[in-house]
């Protein structure tokens, strides 16, 4: 049997950091690695031939021979996840659906795939297995009992393209104790967490560690779910840290009453975490008591905070606004504390009602749900009806508060606030000499000096604050990355126009006139404007016929334009005679540093042509 487990594409959002992968840290293509199909793969019979893609790092092979194609999804993968379903079914070969959002809304996925597998995999999908050998698959294999995820086998790491990532993902604990009315976690996986054996975590660190993996990031929800286990998970990593000479260094997601423990602290610091990731949400009280997240009432929260940081442990962050106790002045509020804190990796969202969540249910039964399904939550809308401000007063008060929150002096003042709370020397990085210089000058050259005098200030004035702490200009620089990532996808992917579209379109015309007067004349090129993925879009038409030459001097336009401006632009292609073919990739070619702001329509056998440049950009297949 050959089985093809596909992880779909992610679209741009706040965690790709596009802008710093594709112009700091070049040695990596994504930020962490799929990690249910390694552990799907490890629950397939032994004498079957797996082959895992993550279309995040390598192109999907669209003629792959397979038996099965297993496609897998969280909610912002759904539209590509959906796209890959229909092309697989459409050549005959059998598909299977699974994934966070599967698990959540099965019933989305009815008659797009052969079978639907929703909820942990440990017991269905061996079942799946012996059913569909026997002939008679079910269509839908759903979870009910309580997995035992003792049970759960060392995922199939040899089967990813581990060096391709920044972290590796494991995980401990499946399940959170407490109850935030907008969570699906606990929906999916219950409040009471369940664990794996310290042993099995070792298991998993001995295979990573023989495949010379460094950076580690615990999946878990809330690894101090069940504190009591969350300690002996880390007296646990510690000795095995100092038995293997520190090799790793851990990420991971907790609640921040962790701060309230200082034997955990003290642990978290002896195993070499390097951050966490924490559920702030809002500084107001009566948003936290709303929402149930009453786990962040017990204390200060900037107290708290800045507790972590003095045992050398940076955060990361989740804020939203939108709570129904929020008014106009949540945003000034969100600003202000965000500041103080310190925290450079801060992702707002507007608050979402996700299906079969108590928010959910409570706000559809009290009629304020709007008809919008955005399963990215930094996205500019909602679904939900505020009770203290208009719709739009909330959509325009969450952008302004992203435009403030990215300024160059404020990257300066959350360092400022953050730094002198870091009392203890931080996890050394893995990182040679060599990296860490060639990542302060792509930074320096690409992301300092195009900002201008005010960024080169700051930053300037951001590295004086290490001159007596010298361990913390990896901080430093790491926060500057952060930021201008963050800030270069806002301004290309959220704060678009309509009217900046237009005159795009007007500027593209101009010149492609000019250069490519012959060709426009003759249709072989055309330039219109259109609505795509809900955002208006410039759409550049290759029509039959088109030679190296007018490649090059297209690529010159789109280069001088993109580079300057933040739009996307779609270039369909579907029209192009085959003899055009090495003409599109000598422009895809050219083109590749702007991939983030493209995106190609082509045919399966275009795509089968140019598989290599056109798997660097985002693309739809048109099936014909």
């Amino acid at each position: 049997m050959k089985l093809l487990l596909i992880n779909p594409k992610f679209p741009e959002s706040f965690w790709s950091f596009s802008w710093a992968m594709n112009t700091i840290i070049k040695d990596k293509k994504a930020v962490n690695s799929p990690l249910g199909l390694a552990t799907l793969a490890a629950l397939t019979p032994q004498n079957w031939e797996i082959t895992i893609i993550d279309e995040n790092v390598e192109p999907i092979d669209w003629s792959f021979k397979a038996d099965i194609v297993g496609v897998c999804g969280m909610g912002v993968q759904v539209s590509r996840q959906k796209e890959i379903l229909e092309h697989f079914r459409r050549r005959g070969i059998y598909t299977v659906v699974g994934g966070s959002y599967a698990s959540l809304c099965p019933e989305e996925y009815e008659g797009l795939a052969d079978t639907i597998v929703s909820g942990e995999a440990e017991n269905i999908w061996p079942k799946f297995c012996v059913d569909f050998l026997a002939g008679k698959p079910e269509k839908l294999y759903q979870e009910t009992d309580v997995v035992d995820v003792t049970t759960s086998p060392v995922p199939r790491y040899d089967l990813i393209k581990l060096q391709s990532y920044q972290k590796v993902s494991l995980q401990f604990s499946r399940g959170c104790p407490f109850q935030c009315e907008f969570c699906d976690i606990i929906v999916m996986f219950g409040r009471k967490p369940r664990t794996k054996t310290v042993e099995q975590i070792g298991q998993e660190l001995d295979v990573l560690r023989a495949q010379g993996i460094t950076g580690v990031f615990f999946v878990d929800d809330n690894l101090i779910g069940n504190r009591a286990l969350a300690k002996k998970l880390l007296h646990f990593l510690a000795e095995y840290q100092e038995k293997h000479h520190y090799r790793f260094s851990f990420g991971t997601e907790a609640s921040i009453n962790m701060a309230e423990d200082s034997e955990l602290m003290a642990l978290f610091k002896q195993a070499n975490f390097e951050w966490v990731f924490i559920g702030i949400e809002t500084p107001s009280a009566a948003g936290l008591q709303e929402t149930k997240k009453t786990q962040n009432l017990r204390g200060d929260l900037l107290t708290s905070l800045r507790t972590i940081y003095s045992y050398g442990i940076d955060i990361t962050a989740g804020f939203i606004v939108g709570f129904d106790s929020d008014d106009k002045t949540i945003f000034d509020r969100q600003y202000e504390f965000i500041v103080s804190s310190g925290i450079a990796m801060a992702m707002v969202g507007l608050l979402y009602a996700a299906p079969k969540t108590p928010l959910h249910k409570r706000l559809y039964e009290a009629g304020r749900l709007r008809n919008i399904n955005t399963p990215d939550n930094t996205a500019p809308l909602t679904n939900i009806i505020p009770l203290q401000m208009t719709y739009d007063e909330l959509v325009e008060g969450y952008k302004s508060l992203y435009v403030r929150l990215l300024t160059h002096h404020v990257t300066y003042r959350r360092l400022a606030h953050k730094l002198p709370h870091m009392k203890q020397t931080l996890v050394s990085s893995h990182l040679s000499l060599k990296q860490k210089m060639n990542y302060f000058w792509q930074l320096f050259w690409h992301g300092i000096v195009p900002g201008g005098f005010g960024c080169f200030y700051y930053f300037l004035k951001s590295l004086s604050l290490t001159i007596r702490r010298p361990d913390l200009l990896a901080t430093v620089i790491t926060d500057w990355i952060v930021v201008l990532s963050l800030k270069n996808f806002w301004e290309r992917s959220l704060n678009r126009s309509l009217v900046k579209t237009e005159t795009l379109l007007e500027l593209l015309q101009r010149r492609v006139i000019k250069n490519v007067q012959e060709a426009w004349q003759t249709g072989l090129v055309a330039l219109r404007l259109q609505i795509f993925k809900d955002r208006p879009s410039v759409w550049i038409d290759l029509k039959k016929s088109f030679d190296a030459k007018l490649s090059s001097r297209l690529a010159r336009v789109l280069s001088k334009t993109l580079k300057k401006n933040h739009e996307v632009v779609v270039i369909n292609c579907h029209e192009l005679e085959e003899s055009s073919w090495p003409s599109l990739g000598i422009l895809l070619q050219k083109l590749k540093q702007y991939r983030n702001q493209i995106h190609i329509h082509l045919t399966e056998s275009l795509y089968q042509h140019l598989y290599a440049e056109l798997s660097l950009f985002q693309y739809s297949l048109i099936l014909v």
